[in-house]
């Protein structure tokens, strides 16, 4: 009996080791995140920016800049019909299979993949609505990203009321998530049905609840000190669910502001900062630092670049001097050399942003402004669409290089 006991000890010993050893999920340590070998990760990719949330500045328009408006102009031009059309494909094509395969070949571990609550809803959003389109599309990708062993960080890019008040989160002009009882709720759920669906899979690194919150534009002394508590009501939802994943949570005025923060709230937290136009210093980014170090937590900056090689690689430089791991902005863009690929523009795209700049406040006006010639304008959109695809996307070499990225034959 005394043998089986000590033969049952040594084999519990050692599937307890193994498992100490080869945890299945990416996790935090002190100021580290945690890769599934016991050793320290350092985030090293970029963002999907324009797949599932469409900005009007990547279609080259101005005025025109959040996807509510996006679609609401292209429908004046080509129709709601068309429209829910395009949108479908353009879910299906600008981001494939060889995207992601062609991201883990030049040496990124993971990407962040920016949504819009909608796409869990059945509001209407890109041509449908469809509840269940968000996992759809994300379960797709993930399949992609398993595939490749590629890391998967969802972010809420667009929270119900708006959390930025500003194009990026597609909403109406003013933070109002903060204001209303109902919009945090339903982002807590949207939330946590989220992390039901993905609590087992562990090639998803972890959830960027609120992209950006609260831009300075308003009362910020008014709006900030709702942010920490709603960040409690996300986690809280989803906790109930989720215990395995890393929740990144940002600074108010676009990601940048810290002194929002207390004491970390949740075992598995990681602070994320966005760094945009800023000289390339340790300066710039010590503020961040400091907060680590004061709290003995992770941070990382969730985007940045949008600038030149020498700018991308310096501050590449700085942050991993630092161990702090990065997600840089964007993958795809069009005509753009500041992004990790590019795409020409189509024929007579021309006509469509001179539309997108025309006076079109009444209908008298979207009349006046309408093309003489709608065909053209359908083919030049579906030729943005035909030239963002993987095939006829151009690397930028120089920008995948100033991260230190290898730029794979395609």
């Amino acid at each position: 009996m005394k043998k089986v006991i000590a033969i049952l000890f040594v084999l519990f010993t050692c599937t307890f080791n193994l498992t100490a050893q080869t945890a299945k999920f990416i996790g935090v340590k002190g100021k580290d995140v945690i890769g599934t070998d016991g050793k320290p990760f350092l985030i090293k990719g970029t963002n999907l920016g324009n797949w599932l949330v469409p900005e009007g500045y990547m279609f080259k328009f101005k005025a025109v800049n959040s996807q509510r408006l996006i679609n609401e102009t292209l429908t004046e031009l080509v129709g709601p019909e068309e429209m829910k059309l395009f949108w479908r494909k353009y879910q299906d094509t600008y981001i494939t299979e060889a995207d992601i395969h062609f991201l883990k070949a030049s040496g990124c571990n993971s990407i962040r993949v920016p949504f819009n609550y909608k796409l869990f809803t059945a509001e209407d959003y890109m041509g449908q609505n469809n509840p269940n389109r968000g996992f759809e599309l994300l379960d797709r990708l993930i399949g992609w990203c398993k595939k490749e062993n590629l890391y998967v960080m969802l972010d809420m890019h667009c929270a119900p009321g708006g959390q930025t008040g500003d194009n990026i989160d597609d909403g109406n002009g003013f933070p109002f998530l903060f204001k209303s009882a109902a919009s945090r709720k339903l982002t807590a759920d949207i939330w946590k049905k989220i992390a039901d669906h993905y609590k087992n899979e562990s090639i998803i690194l972890g959830y960027d609840l609120l992209n950006e919150p609260i831009a300075h534009y308003f009362d910020v002394n008014d709006l900030n000190p709702h942010l920490e508590p709603t960040y409690k009501e996300i986690t809280a939802a989803i906790r109930t669910v989720d215990k395995n994943h890393i929740l990144f949570i940002g600074g108010a005025q676009w990601d940048s502001n810290f002194k929002v923060f207390g004491q970390s709230f949740d075992p598995k937290l990681v602070y994320t900062f966005h760094k945009y136009w800023t000289d390339p210093t340790q300066k710039v980014i010590q503020e961040y630092i400091d907060f680590r170090n004061k709290y003995n937590v992770p941070i990382y900056v969730g985007e940045t670049g949008e600038n030149t090689d020498e700018w991308v690689r310096d501050f590449r430089i700085v942050c991993e001097k630092n161990n702090i791991g990065w997600h840089y902005w964007p993958y795809k863009k069009l005509d753009n050399t500041k992004g990790f690929m590019s795409f020409n523009i189509p024929a007579n795209y021309d006509k469509i942003i001179e539309y997108t700049e025309k006076p079109r406040s009444s209908f008298d006006e979207i009349r006046k402004a309408a093309p003489a010639d709608r065909e053209q304008i359908k083919q030049a959109l579906y030729g943005f669409l035909e030239n963002s695809k993987f095939v006829n996307c151009i690397p930028n070499k120089g920008y995948m290089e100033a991260l230190n990225l290898k730029v794979p034959a395609k």
